[in-house]
């Protein structure tokens, strides 16, 4: 279909833009390879090109540029700036306000093994992620416990031609889950040729070293075309030990200054949490422990280095294969299949293993009364890597597989109307294999025979030759176990969509797109049954491991929707959609309509004013429906406690406060939640300035009501002592009055026990929920700049650089809540501001590429400016701006040989400096960070 110039308006700039990006098509050798992404040198010669769906409309248009702002990244850009996977470009997007999180550096964490995608910081699940315009599995294991997500890990580089975002609401157009944005991952097609490419890399302080093998391939012939590509890589694991700012205690700002972790430790209950008993300097030399003399726990045994057997990025083995072919019948309808295959085998270590009287589920209470001590006693024990037989011998394992298969006819109706008909099936198995003690073994072999007192209270004898005797790796075979958790997640879909020109109208033809959808969604998730909570314990549970909870449910969901575009002048015209989704499942949501409404202006040529206005729903996340029984560990402040003894909030929340503890928290999926709705609003404009330079500006608005949240611990405790003592911290009455619902509420989700020298109680359970209450509003600026240009005798040169400030991050829980902006608070991690840019050079045969980005300013652990009470240390409130920059060389070998080495953060800029954080390790990771510092890459590439 020719497009002129008249019957559709567009800048020189954006059509040598999608000119470059459709180039492929064409079918030529080594072409998806070679096209970049990217505008090529602006011609005063009008660019007739075919009609193509990018994201964000389904309409096929022959420009990028539409009424909202869509950021498209070629395969090439992606090697350019870097990168080793799509996750990691993804997590250099100015649209995400902070750090995608990435589960290698929280190895207890729900999602270790998981890369996410998190525009705008609204969550992962806020962001739809598709592969080729459709849905596909999600992870099995929640995000931290409860929200769906997607790991863009688990998607191959090999098959990559480009990855297209939106950051905005897009529901009228994809349905739930495209509130912040979409993400739209698209696959090679038409390859002819073959290519091997070999990248292998390390890194410079040791460890990480990894090998990417890829094998690319296609044929086209008169009616048919196949692209195939098979992947393998591996990644070696990195300890905390092979990098010396995070191998040891003494590391933080406070250096020697401060002591060692309770490695060897019974904790006198009645004697004010001191040291009951000092084994000697032998018993912790034994262990490789140190003696210490410690101000609040009198002489200690403890280990400055046990920290640093833990990893710090997961050992990773995967394979991946891909094809994609097309068919053309003789009655011109084209059928198509696609099938994409990834398996993969990781590893991640929290490094050691710990036992103590807290968790151990053969005590009555976390403590014990020891008849040789006298005392009433909690005990800590940390295992040493010696004992448990080296780093590697306590590692998670992960074996996930994944698949996705999709088909379809194509065709069209009298030239003038495309169709696409398409049915799709994707799933995820999961299973995670964990190491644990097993608690009544570890229990019988230190403590012995128990008896109960008349308070409910057990007493032991602590075998001190035990105590005082290192494991061997046998005997730790002998008294642990694994833990199996394991599950699976699909995805099912049926598609028609219809597109084409309805009619003329004096600016031009009216552009329509209807779609027609089914999806179903499953999750099956089994946590081993041993870690239940409300099992009765016996000889197989594990020590201190709580299950992760059974998730199993289905959705189903029909959809219809309709796009038009209208030009209203010549100048001037309007993108309207609107969509009606029905869901068949538990929960309260029903159906939803949306709708959206973009205008475009073009005022001169060089110039397009664009505006979009949105609104979006999302349905609540499977596992917030359907989870029975999450529950997890976690630390919290008990409020009640701390200020019925006296102490204020401020000094509550204090580090190393007694009132700050460990406790079990539990979770149960509603099925009454509602949809959250949402609008978007986008407005700006697109301005090419002279020849081969454009930029843009653009305005965004994101409201999010009726938000799925869970009362977080926090919040329950605070207001357990509001309603406790009948008072709020600064002394006024509570506002609902301690016999109100909202107390009784409050107070039912709290579990006290009565401990030895606390009257009060001691928090051993708190009971979460999830409600629609929360609300956001997040506000901001986008922006963009390019330029290329040619010489004659330099070679040419790319400038390219997006910037994104956040003006607002409004927030609140409830309803009755303020909307509290969140932006400069020192309680929120976000950074502000975020750039990313780069400047390529390419002269004859080598193409050099500097890569950078800069996340604005954060908040320091502390939340204030203040000193050190140990080194004096004065520290401001928030932390510099952190940069990394990366540096790729290619070099051109003839026509079919490419080579390419690659430094990425080259400055070995790790982390931010905090003096504030005192806790290991030392630094936040999740507002800019990249403790495995400067790593090296070199690629060979042979076509053939």
């Amino acid at each position: 279909m020719e497009v002129t110039e008249k019957r559709l308006p567009r800048s020189r700039l954006t059509a040598a833009l999608l000119a470059a990006l459709i180039a492929p098509a064409a079918g030529g050798a080594f072409a998806q390879d070679a096209a970049p992404a990217q505008p090529q040198p602006a011609s005063d010669t009008p660019t007739d090109i075919d009609s193509v769906t990018v994201v964000g409309s389904r309409i096929k248009r022959a420009q990028i540029e539409g009424p909202a702002p869509v950021t498209v990244i070629s395969r090439d850009d992606i090697d350019k700036q870097g990168f080793q996977t799509v996750s990691d470009m993804l997590s250099s997007l100015t649209q995400n306000t902070t750090n995608s999180f990435t589960g290698d550096l929280a190895v207890n964490g729900f999602t270790p093994n998981a890369q996410v995608v998190n525009l705008r910081n609204l969550g992962p699940g806020y962001t739809l992620v598709l592969v080729n315009g459709r849905r596909i599995a999600d992870y099995p294991q929640p995000y931290n416990s409860d929200r769906s997500s997607v790991n863009v890990g688990a998607i191959p580089s090999s098959i990559i031609e480009r990855v297209e975002v939106l950051a905005g609401g897009a529901s009228a157009i994809y349905g739930s889950d495209a509130v912040a944005g979409v993400v739209n991952i698209v696959t090679r097609t038409n390859f002819d040729g073959n290519l091997l490419r070999g990248t292998v890399g390390t890194t410079g302080a040791g460890g990480g070293d990894s090998v990417n093998l890829e094998y690319s391939g296609g044929r086209v012939g008169d009616n048919w075309s196949l692209t195939y590509a098979l992947q393998y890589n591996y990644n070696e694991p990195i300890f905390a030990a092979q990098r010396d700012f995070m191998d040891d205690l003494r590391d933080g700002p406070r250096g020697n200054r401060v002591g060692p972790s309770l490695s060897l430790v019974a904790i006198d209950l009645l004697n004010r949490n001191r040291a009951a008993y000092y084994p000697g300097d032998a018993v912790c030399d034994r262990f490789g422990f140190s003696p210490y003399l410690s101000a609040t726990r009198g002489q200690i045994c403890g280990s400055y280095d046990s920290v640093a057997s833990q990893s710090i990025s997961n050992k990773r083995e995967a394979t991946s294969g891909y094809a994609y072919g097309t068919y053309d019948f003789s009655n011109g309808i084209q059928g198509w299949a696609s099938l994409m295959l990834n398996n993969s085998e990781s590893t991640s270590s929290s490094g050691t293993e710990f036992w103590g009287t807290g968790g151990d589920p053969f005590l009555p209470a976390s403590f014990y009364f020891d008849e040789g001590l006298g005392t009433y006693v909690q005990l800590q024990r940390v295992l040493t890597p010696k004992e448990v037989g080296g780093n590697t011998a306590v590692v998670t394992k992960y074996k996930e597989k994944s698949y996705d298969f999709a088909t379809g006819l194509r065709g069209d109706f009298g030239d003038r109307f495309d169709w696409d008909l398409s049915a799709s099936y994707g799933r995820y198995d999961y299973k995670s294999d964990s190491p644990r003690l097993l608690a009544q073994s570890v229990h019988d072999y230190f403590l012995g025979p128990q008896t109960i007192d008349d308070y409910g209270y057990a007493h032991h004898t602590l075998n001190l030759d035990r105590w005082h005797t290192p494991l061997t790796p046998e005997q730790y075979r002998a008294m642990s176990t694994r833990v199996i958790n394991k599950g699976y997640t699909s995805s099912a879909q049926a598609n028609f969509v219809v597109s084409g020109d309805l009619f003329e109208l004096p600016a031009g033809p009216i552009g329509f797109a209807g779609t027609m959808e089914f999806g179903r969604q499953t999750i099956d998730l089994k946590s081993d049954p041993r870690t239940d909570p409300s099992r009765t314990p016996d000889a197989s549970t594990p020590y201190n491991l709580v299950s992760s909870g059974n998730i199993k449910g289905e959705r189903d969901r029909y959809a219809i929707g309709a796009e038009f575009r209208v030009p209203l002048l010549d100048t001037l015209s309007a993108q309207l959609a609107g969509r009606y989704d029905k869901y068949d499942d538990i929960t309260e949501v029903d159906g939803a309509f949306t709708y959206g409404l973009g205008l475009e202006f073009r005022p001169i040529e060089r110039l397009l004013l664009r505006a979009n206005y949105s609104t979006s729903f999302r349905a609540p996340d499977m596992p917030l429906v359907f989870a029975q029984g999450v529950a997890s560990f976690a630390g919290i402040v008990d409020y009640y406690g701390c200020r019925a003894g006296g102490d204020t909030v401020t000094e509550c929340r204090a580090n190393n406060h007694p009132s700050q503890y460990q406790t079990l928290n539990q979770t149960v999926g509603n099925p009454d939640l509602q949809e959250e709705k949402g609008k978007s609003l986008t407005a700006g404009f697109v301005l090419d300035l002279i020849e081969g330079m454009s930029m843009s500006v653009d305005y965004y608005k994101i409201t999010l009501d009726d938000q799925a949240t869970r009362l977080s611990l926090d919040y329950i405790l605070q207001n357990e002592a509001n309603c406790r003592i009948g008072t709020l911290p600064d002394g006024s009455p509570i506002p609902q009055g301690q016999s109100s619902a909202f107390c009784q509420d409050i107070l039912s989700r709290v579990t006290r026990q009565v401990a030895p020298g606390n009257p009060n109680g001691r928090v051993v359970n708190v009971r979460a929920g999830y409600i629609n209450a929360s609300r956001s509003e997040n506000t901001g600026i986008d922006a963009t700049w390019r330029y290329r240009f040619d010489t004659d005798r330099w070679g040419n040169f790319d400038f390219n650089l997006a910037y994104s400030l956040s003006l607002g991050e409004k927030y609140k829980q409830f309803e009755e809540d303020d909307l509290i902006d969140y932006r400069d608070r020192l309680d929120n991690d976000n950074q502000r501001s975020r750039v990313r840019g780069s400047v390529t050079w390419e002269k004859g045969d080598w193409t050099t590429t500097v890569f950078g980005q800069r996340l604005g300013s954060a908040p320091n652990e502390a939340e204030a400016a203040g000193r050190d009470a140990v080194t004096g240390v004065y520290y401001g409130a928030r932390l510099q701006p952190y940069m990394l920059y990366n540096l790729s060389v290619e070099k051109k070998f003839g026509e079919n040989m490419e080579a390419a080495f690659i430094v990425n953060n080259v400055l070995d800029n790790t982390h931010r400096k905090d003096p504030s954080n005192t806790a290991y390790p030392f630094f936040n990771p999740f507002i800019g960070a990249d403790p495995y510092g400067r790593a090296f890459f070199l690629r060979l590439s042979y076509k053939f």
